[in-house]
């Protein structure tokens, strides 16, 4: 890093010590380096002055004029400075309720003013308060655009009179400091390729733009820079990964797997999941360490995969475990492959917090001697004294549930040769931020559902109709179905005015009353083994309907459960709506999914029924979350630390990243190590860059 960009910005004109220690202290800012990488996050087009004349009620807008003080009015905290600012077709008044003695200071009486403000009416008559000023003459010799940087401030640093004006002068004056020079960080044949400005150019446009064309150029080229790298960090990290980790090498495919794929497999493979399973025997038959990702959308087989992969291990003398970040996945996982393994001598075991003392200690011995095949469980697998005998594959179900500490521990209980691993998860991922967040790990995408499921219809209705929908349910209920009913909180809530689950309760006995109608309940706030009893009632079809909050979102497969009822829905996000409509479905019978609203929708609530009433697509509706909420609400990302992104946006640059993409594979291909002249910058840039967490080898 060069002399300059290590300044420290105390020593730039306009801060001192003090701003100094407050740009800190509340941004982070410390070096010139932090300054200039402190973007704005929009801006204000002030390419046209005004009249006093034009002024609209709560409309901004940029006036020039003189400016000349009435005085102070007011005791107290009403007490303000009141000026007025005049041109040649009239005069607006303005005011200071906090900053006034500031303002008399530093602007001059009658002096000439470029403002910037919204006016809004008071007593009849315009006012703007806390306008922004800037001397005439100075403005002028800046030879200002016209589109002002607006940056990211805190409340702390605008009480102290540093607002983004401020900011901007600051960093104007950083910009025409005499040393100021960027090093460049992208190779002269990817510049050339995309006709990219130099970073020295793109900094200084990006702050102090001097045309919209310009900015747009600057902003393409470090757009492009921030994900080049970000997957650069990706590749690198595979490649490593794949250098210095032994795999175990799965070339045998025997008699447990084709035993089970000729004789017992009890249904059809989709397309999909050959394709899958197919992608999995390569991994594991490479020596290269599989790192796998597996999507899918709710119901579509992706158990099945596991359990043959688990298989592949098996025939090769290896362990499987397979970690559910609940005890009802873990125990709907261990069903599920119970009845898959049944006739073939293979008893896979499950172990969890609620297993009891003498039985886990049976447990931890026989999965240390090799006696046990298949384990799965919930975090309670990583406990320090369970000890695998040859562990060849770790599944890792709704991995976003688990921590990376937690994943990581999985990691270290190989033998010398680290084991497989196959993340999967049912909230589908959008291919901008699978490709920016797991660019470690293999994608593959189960995107059919199996053969025979009808797909789930699904309405939005309102609360007005709920007799209605009532009806429906006892005429689906006296055919044999059951019912899910779902709130999004337990008690009642003023503040959001949302139907809870206890009141819900009471008002759905009063349509469907008991002792006719049987129910369970279940909520976050019960002790597991209670939650448990009320899933295993519905599961055994002991109970007809459950009322429940999201904590079914993963659960409980119920094929007889044909109607999923969700009260205020709009309160829910998409991966959520879509998550709990997965609950139904699951049979033969066709199913039901009513989103329940009041009439007062905002547009985006009004977006995600209409989504949710048109598409069955986990991956169209993902986008369309990702669209409405961002990436980084979306489940699991919060976590990874990865999306650093200031000025690219997963939304709208796809285009970008996958081109992006392309030219770093290229780059590894050609020069892994770095070490051609031409790649210098690169090899310099990745050496700045903390090392981050190796995201394969834990998920």
């Amino acid at each position: 890093m060069s002399t300059y960009l290590q300044t420290h910005i105390k020593f730039i004109k306009g801060v001192g010590p003090n701003r100094a220690e407050m740009l800190g202290n509340h941004l982070g800012i410390v070096t010139i380096a932090d300054l200039l990488s402190h973007y704005p996050v929009r801006y204000e087009d002030r390419s046209k002055i005004h009249k006093v004349s034009e002024l609209s009620d709560g409309i901004s807008i940029q006036l020039a004029g003189n400016i000349s003080f009435s005085g102070w009015e007011g005791e107290g905290r009403s007490k303000r400075l009141k000026a007025w600012f005049a041109d040649d077709t009239g005069k607006v008044e303005l005011v200071w309720f906090t900053g006034g003695k500031w303002i008399e200071e530093k602007v001059r009486e009658g002096g000439r003013y470029i403002l910037f403000g919204k006016p809004q009416i008071y007593r009849n008559s315009f006012s703007i308060a806390h306008p922004e000023l800037e001397d005439a003459e100075k403005y002028v010799a800046r030879g200002a655009s016209g589109l002002v940087p607006i940056y990211p401030l805190t409340e702390q640093l605008r009480k102290r009179k540093i607002d983004s004006k401020t900011l901007s002068d600051i960093i104007r004056n950083a910009l025409d400091m005499q040393e100021f020079s960027l090093p460049e960080t992208l190779p002269y044949d990817i510049l050339q390729k995309h006709h990219y400005v130099s970073k020295s150019e793109a900094i200084r446009e990006l702050h102090v733009p001097t045309k919209t064309e310009n900015l747009e150029k600057a902003q393409a080229r470090l757009k492009y820079e921030e994900i080049f790298y970000l997957q650069l960090r990706h590749l690198i990290l595979k490649k490593n990964n794949q250098t210095n980790y032994k795999g175990l090498i799965f070339n045998t495919i025997g008699d447990n797997f084709n035993t089970f794929f000729h004789h017992h497999i009890p249904f059809d493979l989709t397309g999909a999941q050959k394709r899958v399973v197919k992608e999995i025997r390569e991994d594991m038959r490479t020596g290269v360490q599989m790192n796998r990702l597996l999507q899918g959308d709710v119901g579509s087989g992706k158990t099945m995969v596991a359990a043959l992969a688990a298989l592949i291990a098996m025939d090769n003398g290896f362990q499987t475990c397979i970690m559910a970040p609940t005890a009802i996945l873990a125990a709907q996982h261990f069903q599920a492959f119970s009845e898959f393994l049944r006739g073939m001598g293979i008893r896979p075991v499950l172990l969890t917090g609620n297993t009891r003392k003498k039985e886990r200690r049976e447990i931890i011995e026989k999965l240390a001697d090799g006696r046990i095949e298949v384990l799965i469980g919930t975090h309670a697998l990583l406990e320090h004294d369970v000890k695998y005998h040859n562990l060849g594959l770790v599944v890792i179900d709704e991995q976003h549930r688990f921590g990376v500490a937690q994943r990581a521990k999985l990691w270290e209980k190989g033998s010398e040769y680290v084991p497989h691993i196959l993340v999967m998860t049912a909230t589908p991922i959008p291919r901008t931020l699978a490709l920016t967040v797991y660019g470690e790990l293999d994608v593959s995408i189960i995107d059919e559902m199996p053969t025979g499921r009808k797909p789930i219809k699904t309405v939005h209705r309102y609360t007005e109709q709920r007799a209605f929908l009532m009806d429906f349910a006892k005429e689906q209920i006296a055919l044999g179905r059951q019912m899910y009913v779902v709130f999004p909180l337990i008690e009642d809530s003023d503040k959001l005015n949302l139907q809870s689950l206890m009141s819900g309760y009471d008002m759905i006995t009063q349509y469907l009353p008991t002792p006719e109608y049987t129910y369970s309940i279940v909520h976050g706030k019960m002790k597991p083994d209670e939650k448990e009893h009320q899933m295993q009632l519905f599961k055994q079809h002991k109970t007809q309907i459950m009322i429940a909050t999201t904590v079914i979102e993963v659960g409980v497969n119920v094929p007889n459960a044909s109607i999923m009822i969700i009260e205020n829905a709009d309160r829910f996000g998409l991966a959520q709506l879509h998550q709990l409509r997965g609950r139904v479905g699951r049979g033969t019978e066709q199913s039901f999914c009513i989103l329940s609203t009041t009439h007062q929708l905002g547009k985006s609530a009004r977006r995600r029924m209409k989504t949710m009433v048109e598409s069955s697509d986990g991956f169209h509706i993902a986008q369309v979350d990702m669209e409405l909420r961002g990436p980084g609400d979306m489940d699991g990302t919060k976590q990874s630390g990865i999306l650093d992104l200031k000025l690219a946006d997963l939304k709208t640059d796809e285009q970008l990243i996958v081109s992006t993409r392309k030219d770093v594979e290229l780059l590894i291909d050609q020069d892994e190590l770095l070490t051609q002249p031409k790649n210098i910058v690169v090899r310099n840039e990745m050496d700045k860059i903390p090392n981050r967490t190796v995201w394969s080898k834990i998920s």
